[in-house]
């Protein structure tokens, strides 16, 4: 059928294009013929009402945000856009069809011509945009999987689209010659380009990305911010804004404000993904854990080697406009091309993609760095668990070798180190990808840059380079020597930190501050003397990074000008110095990178030792892992079998007694059901069954039918002889895990363990906290809770490492009946190790008698083990006394508030670091001479950044010289000698800056360090109470590795980049005064940009410092309780605590990263656009000479970047200074007070032991209660006390006031003088305590009887015999002893102590339950060598629950409630028959033999 045209013939389109645009009701004179073919204009019309319609309903969908999410409007706005794009293109290619006069002949259409290529475009584009349409309705409702299939199509066919139109009609705007294709089509052109940017461009970034959970069965229930954002927000870290506004409008951001932890960072979700590829007893291979690593996080570096090829490409974008750019300057615009805006643009682009992959690079790093550092703390944590721990904290001796170094014995000390310094180190060297992907490309296309501008010279400066390639090599191997002997002098002062802040309590009671802190300080000078020499290797590095760039620099324009007869001018220089600066930078990175990697490497390496050479249980180690095959699987014994504390011929301890102690057990089987004992003398190896049982020995079989057996399917449960608890509350200490809680069960374990009325003091009951290693509970009461946690658990075996040793008379008695007859034993089998045969002989149904070297006696019936062995059977006459001994005095150390919290949370500053913590440094860096110290570092830098712009500005006048001069006339010789003297002083100058630098910061270090050292050793008890030992450690390892690294770093940087940035803006300011007031305001609103990000930045920076301590101290308390753990198989708990301590610190972290990303992008964006203005201004606004504009640009390259960097550099010195604030605030704790001259006692003092007391009262807290109350008493020296009394009587407290340990009130009178006028460490130092659960110093029995080196080795060994170690015993001065003396029994440390008390010869010593783990025949032995070996003038206090010890007394003391109810010698005390005192002897299984003592 034959169409006519609606149209009056039309003019041609070639002569008249606005005649097709101009409304319907005319056109040019033609009129519309509205009664021709009505048809084809209602399809059009209707056309454009349908999509109009569906844009209408979109529009409406889309502002419902209740009904759709982001991504749904996303994908509605792509319907809207294409089918527009539809309508558009219809309606546009029907108004051409109608008014072509190829198109009509006479109303008539002509079919003789075919369509041309613009109609064949046309039609294409409405297909086009139909078939987008179309892609955009069904890809919003499909499915998500095809929905995302047919988007990333939509998406890439719109781009494609745009493309098309952008060669066609955008790039030829950017010539100076073309003009665009189809400008014909007016404004609806640019309609339709704008239309496919959004839908091709925008949409893409900005359409926020799907959650996608990791676990599709537990999503989060709000995801990260992170894991929707779109890319755009992604590219800009939009979706950190809502974190900024929030910390801008609070006084202090929360951690429970900050956004989830995302499911992919989870601790559990890395462990997961990373331990088949890292742990062996996961799967992994054995190999190297670098291999490991690189494995789980091969996606990341796969796209970190793309991300940095990409920036190494961006990089170019602006030196080549420079070039271009003044090349255009140069010819006025002779012959170019392209217009000058296009440079100007590329100036702009290439910083900014730059900054968008660096960062981009940056987020990946950093995320994967946070991820490494959770996994590996994960790794070493769950190692930590199956290590053989006493192995691990000591070291093996042999005859005739050397002791083994303390700073080699301290596991927990190596375990901080690992999870602190080490991991610090590794993550550090993180960048060797810089050094494999973005060097060697860099340098490819540098030199293909220069050659391009200066032709085949750019190969002589290759050849310089290759001539110095072998420097990093070396410097390298130099880095790692030095960092490798760095590592080891840290170790040592950290793990002897870590020892001391463990053992603080006895330090401070024996007035050994002094000395420690002077061995610390030693090892602190070692360990600097080392630093120093790796701030040397910083400094030729630095040369380095100057020199080379400038002798391939001097190279390549020698060669140039001399050889090749070339000139120079502005372009080719100032642009070559740019790719010039690009060079230095690179190196500048690869030197780092080999720094960190070498460093990275070295911890690596330790790390990868501790996981594959540390010694393993045998359940763990290949070859080790056979127990033998019991022929009842359920007996519980062994069977001809020999276990060490070691390995053969591996690294671990000899013992106890630091002897090779084997335990030989011929044959011995427990009985099931009931409660079975072993006895023996203190060092016969009782402990040492239990743990052969625990599987905490080496099983050595000594024939084939070898075997130990302990079953463990219905479970096993542990009390040790140290009690361990955890810093938690009472019940979750006794529940131990167990969820839901029988409170039945719960109700009958207090009862049946006695502790309903110490539960009774406390405010909380139940809920109040122990404190760190249950300092705040007696040993009673620790023992009490350890035994109802064994109790509590349902395990069917029951091992009790002589829990009653710790318990008075009265209270032992009743949780043994109470215990050994109730019900919650009936079914399960005990084995008990004791000392207290008349205790549990009445429910003791089996017994094993041990005798020395772990020799099994005699075993049956009580009765049977205890013939073979006499000691054992006298002991059964002796009563076991009360003894109820406490560190402190439960109710007055707990606060009173009902929460029962003890630990305070750690103080989070707020706002700004303050100025005492900036000046603690600063004082440090001066020493004491600011106005010497300050303006020779300041002139320093400011001559050699002056020295360092002079470099280019003189290029810039050498090239300029041939624009005025023939190049004959030009003396090259001249310019590069004049080039090489500027270089030289800038290097002398900078030397000289940085050296005196380097004295400044290790001054500082070391000055710090001993404030903070001397002010934790001054501290008072109660601050020790309340303040966890693993927060003291961080202090000194994390916090002082930031103040010798980051923070001495931060600081150089920024005082570098303060003069060059003043350096730059007065050369600026000098060639372009107009930018002044915006480079003012560039800085202004940087510091606005800044100012904001620090507030959100130094919250989570705190907090993420703080978050760090947790981790430590699970390491250290699981570390404490690793036996007890393992017994009680909560191996699994523990890590998911760790877990969920990580994650905690994970979620601080990443933000902390992130938000530097946030800051850092936004400030180099601004320095883009100033720089990019002021390359416009140069073009079209002011005329200069090439060579001066290159300058200027240059300067405003590098001082707009510059003003950015510093801010971001200030902002993280502030960040860092972080340290500096939580270092100052130890310094201004509670502190004992000093000693002074004025305070020394004379020189005679004291002459004798004689004590008086006045009215004595104390307290624990300047505002607690008091737990005592107006003592008075008086001893003549010489004489012995016994001090008795039950649970919280003040017994403890008594000897603590006596020590000035706690606040007090009233006078004491020491041999005539107050002690309150007496200097502490005088007193303490006259003052010999011993207590219950002694504590020794890592290093040999020689250092730790003597500490000082006074002591001649007989007059030692005279007191190790009178003490109880006998002439044949295998224990000497030289035996190692472990850190808190783990490698012996506690009965061993306790005659160790004793030996130690004897040694110092002090005028009053108190017994503190000195002999509660020792045996009866060696306690008398012990007692009868006292009143022997003691001076006439030593007054002896023995706090004591054996009765026995007290009876031989001169006077007995009775305190109760914080008084002294009676007084006297014993006989007196017993006549009356309603004394406390003959209450205790008569409540006594063995009263007869305790009254005919006394006679």
């Amino acid at each position: 059928m034959r169409l006519e045209l609606a149209f009056s013939p039309l003019p041609s389109m070639d002569n008249d294009h606005e005649s097709l645009y101009l409304p319907y009701g005319r056109h040019r004179g033609y009129e519309w013929d509205h009664s021709c073919h009505y048809p084809l204009y209602i399809g059009a019309v209707s056309l454009v009402a349908i999509f109009f319609q569906a844009a209408v309903i979109t529009l409406f969908d889309l502002s419902d945000s209740t009904r759709f999410t982001m991504g749904q409007k996303a994908r509605l706005g792509d319907v809207v856009i294409c089918s527009s794009l539809f309508a558009i293109t219809v309606i546009a290619f029907r108004c051409r069809f109608h008014s072509s006069n190829r198109w009509c002949r006479s109303h008539r259409w002509n079919f003789e011509k075919g369509l041309s290529d613009s109609d064949w475009l046309n039609a294409g584009l409405c297909l086009t945009f139909l078939y987008l349409s179309i892609l955009a309705l069904v890809s919003r409702s499909s499915g998500p999987r095809w929905s995302r299939i047919l988007k990333r199509h939509l998406q890439w066919t719109s781009l494609l689209v745009f493309g098309v139109y952008f060669y066609r009609d955008i790039y030829p705007l950017a010539t100076l010659m073309g003009t665009p294709r189809d400008l014909q089509e007016g404004w609806l052109l640019w309609v339709k380009i704008s239309m496919l940017g959004i839908v091709a461009i925008a949409l893409p970034l900005l359409e926020p990305r799907p959650y996608i959970p990791v676990d599709p069965l537990n999503p989060q229930p709000v995801p990260n911010p992170e894991q929707t954002a779109s890319v755009l927000s992604l590219a800009l870290y939009f979706f950190l804004d809502q974190v900024i506004l929030l910390a801008a409008r609070l006084p202090h951001l929360p951690h429970n404000l900050l956004p989830p932890l995302a499911d992919y960072d989870h601790a559990q979700h890395l462990r997961t993904r990373a331990f088949q590829h890292m742990d062996i007893f996961s799967g992994a291979k054995r190999r190297h854990i670098f291999f490991g690593i690189m494995r789980v996080f091969r996606v990341e570096y796969a796209i970190l080697a793309l991300t940095t090829a990409a920036q190494v490409a961006a990089n170019f974008l602006s030196p080549i406009g420079v070039n271009r750019l003044l090349n255009y300057m140069e010819t006025n615009g002779n012959n170019a091309t392209y217009r000058p805006w296009v440079w100007v643009l590329w100036i702009f682009l290439g910083p900014t993609l730059r900054s968008i992959l660096n960062h981009w690079y940056v987020f990946i790093v950093t995320r994967a760095i946070v991820r490494l550092e959770a996994i590996l703390t994960q790794l070493i944590f769950e190692h930590a668990l199956r290590i053989r721990f006493k192995s691990e904290k000591s070291a093996e001796t042999t005859k005739g070798a050397a002791p083994t170094s303390r700073a080699d014995q301290n596991l927990v000390g190596k375990l901080n180190n690992l999870v602190t310094s080490d991991l610090q180190n590794i993550t550090e060297g993180k960048d060797f990808m810089l050094l494999f992907v973005n060097m060697p490309l860099q340098l490819v296309l540098c030199i293909w840059f220069l050659y391009a501008v200066l032709g085949w010279s750019a190969f002589v400066g290759l050849a310089a380079i290759l001539f110095m390639l072998p420097i990093p090599g070396y410097v390298g191997k130099w880095v790692q020597t030095v960092q490798r002997d760095l590592s080891k002098k840290t170790d040592s002062r950290v793990q002897s930190v870590s020892e001391t802040m463990n053992l603080l309590r006895m330090i401070k009671l024996f007035a050994w501050q002094h000395k420690t802190s002077e061995e610390i300080d030693a090892k602190r000078e070692i360990e600097l003397s080392v630093l120093w020499k790796r701030r040397l290797v910083d400094m030729f590095h630095t040369i380095m990074n100057i020199v080379i760039p400038a002798v391939v620099m001097i190279a390549t324009f020698s060669t140039y000008t001399l050889v090749m007869k070339q000139e120079l001018n502005a372009s080719k220089v100032f642009s070559s110095m740019t790719v010039f600066d690009m060079l230095r930078s690179s190196l500048q990175l690869v030197f780092l990178s080999i720094t960190q990697l070498m460093t990275g490497k070295v911890s690596l390496d330790r790390v990868d030792d501790f996981l594959n050479e540390t010694e393993l249980l045998d359940r763990y180690s290949e070859g080790n892992s056979n127990a033998g095959s019991c022929p009842d699987p359920g007996s519980i014994g062994i069977h001809n079998a020999k276990f060490t504390w070691s390995v053969p011929g591996a690294d671990g301890t000899s013992t106890p007694g630091g002897r090779n102690f084997a335990l030989q057990i011929d044959d011995l089987i427990f009985q099931r059901g009931c409660l079975n004992v072993v006895l023996g003398a203190t060092g016969s190896g009782k402990t040492s069954i239990l743990m052969a049982l625990l599987g905490e020995m080496h099983f050595i079989p000594l024939s084939p039918s070898s075997w130990f057996n302990l079953p463990r399917e219905d479970g096993v449960a542990y009390v040790a002889q140290e009690s361990w608890v955890q810093n938690a509350t009472i019940r979750s200490n006794i529940t131990f895990g167990v969820e839901p809680v029988d409170e039945a069960r719960y109700a009958k374990v207090i009862y049946q363990c006695c502790l309903e009325p110490d539960l009774e003091l406390f405010a909380a009951g139940d809920n109040t906290e122990v404190g760190e290693r249950g300092q705040n509970l007696s040993g009673g009461q620790k023992a009490r809770i350890s035994l109802c946690k064994a109790l509590f658990s349902t395990a069917e075996i029951i091992l009790l490492d002589d829990v009653f040793s710790a318990l008075d008379v009265h209270t032992a008695n009743a949780i043994a009946e109470r215990v050994f007859t109730g019900d919650l034993i009936v079914g399960r089998t005990v084995i008990l190790v004791t000392h207290n045969v008349a205790l549990v002989k009445p429910y003791a149904q089996f017994a094993v008698s041990l005798g020395p070297e772990g020799k099994v006696l005699s075993q049956g019936s009580i009765a049977d083990a205890l013939v073979p062995d006499h000691s054992l059977l006298r002991n059964e006459l002796l009563e076991k006394a009360d003894k109820e001994v406490k560190a402190d005095s439960p109710a007055p150390t707990l606060p009173t508030k009902p929460s029962g919290k003890l630990v305070l949370e750690e103080e989070i500053d707020i706002g700004r670091v303050g100025w005492p913590a900036m000046r603690l440094y600063l004082q440090g860096l001066d020493g004491g001479h600011p106005f010497l110290f300050f303006p020779a570092f300041v002139i320093g830098l400011f001559l050699s950044s002056f020295s360092n712009n002079y470099q280019t500005y003189y290029l810039g006048q050498w090239a300029a010289q041939y624009d005025t001069h023939p190049a004959s006339e030009v003396s090259v010789f001249h310019y590069l000698g004049g080039f090489g003297c500027i270089l030289l002083f800038a290097l002398a100058v900078y030397c000289g800056s940085y050296l005196l630098y380097m004295l400044g910061i290790v001054r500082a270090s070391r000055t710090i360090h001993r404030r903070l050292v001397d002010s934790v050793l001054g501290a008072t008890l109660r601050w020790l109470d309340v303040t966890p030992t693993s927060r003291v450690i961080a202090r000194c390892t994390q916090d002082i590795r930031a103040i010798d690294n980051s923070v001495s770093r931060a600081l150089w940087l920024l005082s570098d980049l303060t003069s060059l940035m003043l350096v730059k803006f007065g050369a600026v300011v000098f060639f372009t005064p107009m930018a002044f007031i915006p480079a003012i305001a560039l800085f202004v609103l940087g510091g606005w940009c800044g100012q904001i990000y620090m507030k959100a930045q130094m919250a989570v920076k705190r907090d993420a410092s703080n978050a760090r301590a947790p981790v430590l101290a699970h390491f250290g308390a699981a570390m404490s309780g690793l036996t007890s753990i393992r017994a009680y198989a909560q191996e699994a708990a523990f890590i998911a605590e760790m877990q969920e301590r990580i994650n905690y610190y994970t979620r601080s972290q990443r933000i902390f990263f992130n938000l530097n990303r946030w800051v850092a992008v936004r400030l180099e964006l601004l320095g883009t656009l100033f720089t990019t203005a002021l390359a416009a201004y140069l073009v079209y606004f002011q005329k200069q000479e090439a060579s001066n504009a290159g300058f200027s640009l240059t300067m405003t390259l590098g001082f707009s970047g510059m003003i950015l960097v510093w801010i971001r550099c200030f902002n993280d010195f502030e960040v860092q200074s972080n340290s500096l604030e939580r270092i100052q605030r130890y310094l201004t704790i509670e502190q004992e007070p000093p000693s002074t001259v004025k305070n020394t006692p004379p020189a005679y003092w004291p002459a004798s032991g004689a004590l008086r007391v006045e009215n004595l009262s104390a307290r624990y807290s300047t505002d607690g209660p008091k737990v005592l109350r107006d003592i008075s008493f008086t001893l003549e020296a010489g004489e012995h006390v016994g001090v008795v009394g039950r649970t919280g009587s003040g017994k403890s407290s008594l000897t603590l006031a006596l020590l000035r340990a706690i606040p007090t009130e009233g006078s004491v009178f020491y041999d005539g003088f107050p002690t309150a006028s007496i200097n502490l460490d005088a007193l303490r130092t006259n003052i010999t305590i011993i207590p219950q659960s002694p504590e020794l110093l890592a290093g040999t029995l020689r250092h730790n009887l003597d500490i000082f080196g006074t002591h001649e080795d007989a007059e030692l060994n005279d007191a190790l015999r009178a003490a109880g170690f006998g002439a044949d015993s295998e224990i000497t001065l030289d035996t190692p002893i472990a850190s808190g003396g783990s490698n012996l029994s506690v009965g061993q440390r306790q005659i160790v102590a004793l030996a130690r008390a004897l040694v110092r010869g002090s005028k009053v010593l108190i017994l503190d339950e000195a002999t509660s783990a020792i045996d009866y025949e060696t306690d008398g032995a012990i007692q009868a060598a006292l009143r022997r070996e003691l001076g006439t003038g030593v007054t002896l206090i023995s706090v004591a629950h054996r009765l026995k010890s007290v009876m031989n007394a001169d006077k007995v003391m009775v305190l109760d409630g914080g008084r002294i109810v009676e007084f006297g010698a014993p006989k007196d005390l017993l006549k009356d028959k309603e004394g406390m005192f003959r209450a205790l002897v008569d409540e006594s299984e063995d009263k007869e033999v305790l009254y005919s003592t006394v006679g």
